[in-house]
């Protein structure tokens, strides 16, 4: 009965390409880059990851919305997507731990969504053909219109977000007396990967994506965190003027995803964006220190440069991903410095990384 009362909805791709569906509640029109998470469960953690702010999110599993929401299952205070494209949603949902529908989430959180679309000739469009800005809307005889909205959409290369998702006044998380004090910039930070690190007995204060190394440093920490976050790292020259001081001094110093870049570019090493970048809970990456495999929880569209990496004199590869030789993760030879381009936190996703958490917390201990 409801899906007879669903309005018609479509996807517009930058090249012209369309896809069609229908709208799941919400109308109107919606504009991102449009990329594909090949994840089976999560999609509430996704849509409230920062790293994914301004993208329209089209996901694999074939069902979405069947185990509802629950409250204490998000990255961030509200839905960072800019969209969502999936092929069955589910309105009714069953799970004793649910708060919610996923129908109702959406709602409150004014997010557009459209349901009933081929996700697999969509994927794999994206896969051949890159990634790339796309509208999503309920506007389907306003062809033209959109057209000309959607040349206006700015692109990810070169795009600075972190400011959009970043905290506006610093917060501290953890018990005040910890032994461990930890100074943590937040680019686009997913409380989960604070849950892991107040979990091995840090206190962190979290600071603004602009913040200065004086400000994390009077804070007296024993350690720093660059976090992950959406966009293009190569605009975020305040960061990368905070990771060059940390360095400098030798303080330990952990990254993951967007802060990895940060801290890549920090050693003078470049970035690319990728074709489609990782985005999936079922990434394989190699140790190669320890010369195991792990299975990852990845969100990235860009990367750094594997050749300028090997050239560098004071960095080391520690990680690749499996499926295609991209650097997965580095540390410096000559500093406390380390850092990964996956997510060690999951959320979703296996729990293989999460030794780095760990590692960081006796990189401290031996400082």
């Amino acid at each position: 009965m409801k899906y007879q009362k669903l309005k018609k909805a479509l996807i517009l791709l930058a090249d012209g390409t369309i896809f069609h569906g229908k709208a799941v509640g919400k109308e109107g029109s919606a504009f991102g880059e449009v990329c594909f998470n090949t994840g089976m469960t999560g999609y509430q953690e996704i849509f409230t990851d920062p790293s994914y702010y301004g993208q329209l999110m089209v996901t694999t599993n074939a069902h979405i919305g069947n185990y509802g929401v629950n409250n204490e299952e998000v990255e961030s205070d509200s839905v960072k997507i800019a969209g969502l494209i999936c092929k069955n949603f589910s309105y009714d949902f069953s799970r004793d731990a649910a708060d919610g529908s996923l129908e109702d989430f959406l709602n409150t959180n004014n997010l557009l969504a459209i349901s009933d679309v081929d996700t697999r000739a969509l994927v794999a469009y994206i896969r051949d053909n890159g990634a790339m800005n796309a509208v999503i809307s309920t506007d389907v005889d306003n062809i033209d219109a959109l057209k000309k909205q959607l040349a206006d959409t700015p692109n990810m290369n070169g795009l600075e977000l972190a400011s959009k998702v970043s905290t506006k006044e610093p917060y501290t998380i953890g018990d005040e007396n910890a032994s461990i004090r930890i100074s943590a910039l937040d680019i686009g930070i997913k409380k989960n990967i604070l849950r892991n690190l107040v979990k091995r007995g840090a206190y962190v204060k979290v600071f603004p994506y602009n913040s200065k190394f004086e400000d994390l440093e009077a804070f007296k920490p024993n350690g720093y965190f660059l976090s992950n976050g959406p966009g293009d790292p190569e605009p975020l020259i305040e960061a990368q003027g905070v990771a060059k001081e940390i360095i400098k001094r030798d303080l330990p110093l952990f990254g993951i995803c967007l802060g990895h870049q940060v801290i890549a570019l920090a050693n003078g090493i470049s970035t690319y964006k990728m074709h489609n970048g990782h985005r999936g809970i079922n990434h394989p990456v190699k140790n190669l220190i320890t010369g195991k495999g792990e299975i990852t929880s990845q969100n990235h569209g860009f990367a750094i440069n594997r050749e300028e990496t090997e050239a560098h004199s004071d960095v080391e590869i520690t990680h690749v991903h499996l499926n295609d030789n991209t650097v997965a993760g580095i540390k410096m030879k000559s500093k406390n410095v380390f850092s990964v381009q996956y997510h060690p936190e999951a959320s979703p996703g296996p729990h293989d990384s999460s030794y780095l958490f760990d590692e960081f917390i006796k990189n401290i201990q031996k400082n």
